[in-house]
């Protein structure tokens, strides 16, 4: 199969043929539709995040199962599947008290010594981000990873419900659990961040505050459902405070800096909540006020969007084709395995808000 592989952290992905096993134990053999262009995989690829090479990449990815070993009981062959890289193991204590997203078992790697999912033509073992590896042709997997999906859905569209459509819907309805009628400001229109725009937009918040500095990108967060957009070229702080008269209920920061999760934070009035969903680099931390939490401000995480991902996805999907969730507007443009690494300048430039790969 083609994919395109990391052979060096720093350098541009290459696209090579692999070979893929057969499936074991609980595993699925995917023939991959279309994979999202993420962020995460940038910092992979760059160096940004530590990952082990030679790997192949992609994580949000849609697909139909071609063949699956024994033990499978969630996925059959024909089915639709959408991927998600918060796979887990089901038995921890953050899975039974059904915090998924956070279980640090998972195991949904082959365990150590076995033989390798996916080699190089040399032999060497290829490793999978996250048990995934959506830049390529076929991806094989651990049950837990994959959910099935209705038929009728797009897989262009489908595979970014993986990791945008997930963190992002997942950080406003899981995480930050916003109240209708309430004011919700996001930093940030990203693909992630236009999504807890459409999220808020769903969850019934009476006003959605989009701030970023480039301006097609505020142009699609009112696509999205922002009934106020903020250049983020002044004090925005100050500008959100007036704007909402005391500040947001609800502020959620999608980019992953120290001044802009500061930001978030600040322009919460009394009670309010920030939750950061981008990822800030390693060692990062946030300067935060005293006062500030004395007046029942809190600061908090999300990671994929606390997602129940075997259950929330095929919700994610029957809000798509109700019309609620705006996939369309999310995808820029769709792109070949080949053109990858321009998926990744671009990226840089902050232009588009998601690239997909398409097989």
């Amino acid at each position: 199969m083609r994919a395109a592989v990391l052979y060096q952290s720093g350098e541009p992905l290459v696209i090579d043929t692999l070979s893929v096993d057969k499936p074991g134990p609980h595993e699925v053999l995917i023939r991959v539709a279309a994979t999202g262009v993420c962020h995460s995989d940038l910092h992979m690829a760059d160096g940004s995040f530590p990952a082990p090479v030679p790997a192949v990449l992609g994580h949000e990815t849609a697909g139909v199962v071609e063949a699956v070993g024994e033990h499978v009981r969630t996925v059959k062959v024909g089915d639709h599947v959408v991927t998600c890289v918060s796979g887990f193991c089901g038995h921890c204590q953050d899975c039974i008290t059904g915090h998924l997203s956070i279980c640090q078992v998972k195991g949904v790697d082959r365990p150590r010594g076995s033989t390798p999912r996916m080699t190089t033509p040399a032999g060497k073992k290829v490793h999978q981000v996250g048990g995934l590896a959506g830049f390529a042709e076929q991806m094989l997997v651990h049950e837990k990873s994959c959910v099935a999906i209705r038929p009728d859905m797009p897989l262009d569209l489908a595979s970014v419900i993986g990791c945008a459509v997930t963190t992002g819907y997942g950080a406003v309805v899981n995480t930050a659990a916003i109240k209708p009628g309430s004011t919700v400001a996001v930093i940030g229109c990203g693909g992630v961040g236009l999504m807890i725009v459409n999220a808020a937009l769903i969850a019934g918040a009476a006003r959605i505050i989009a701030i970023d500095r480039v301006p097609a990108k505020l142009a699609m967060a009112r696509d999205m459902g922002a009934t106020d957009v903020v250049e983020a070229t002044g004090d925005v702080v100050a500008e959100v405070v007036e704007m909402t008269k005391g500040g947001v209920h609800y502020s959620f920061e999608a980019i992953g800096l120290k001044p802009t999760v500061e930001q978030a934070f600040r322009m919460l009035r009394p009670g309010g909540t920030c939750t950061v969903v981008g990822v800030a680099p390693v060692g990062t931390s946030f300067d935060i006020g005293a006062m500030d939490l004395l007046l029942e401000r809190r600061l908090q995480g999300s990671f994929m969007g606390s997602n129940h991902f075997p259950i929330d996805m095929p919700r994610l999907v029957d809000l798509y084709m109700q019309g609620r969730l705006k996939l369309d507007a999310l995808v820029s443009r769709r792109i070949a395995l080949e053109q990858v690494n321009e998926a990744f300048a671009e990226l840089k430039t902050g232009q588009l808000a998601r690239s997909v790969i398409t097989f």
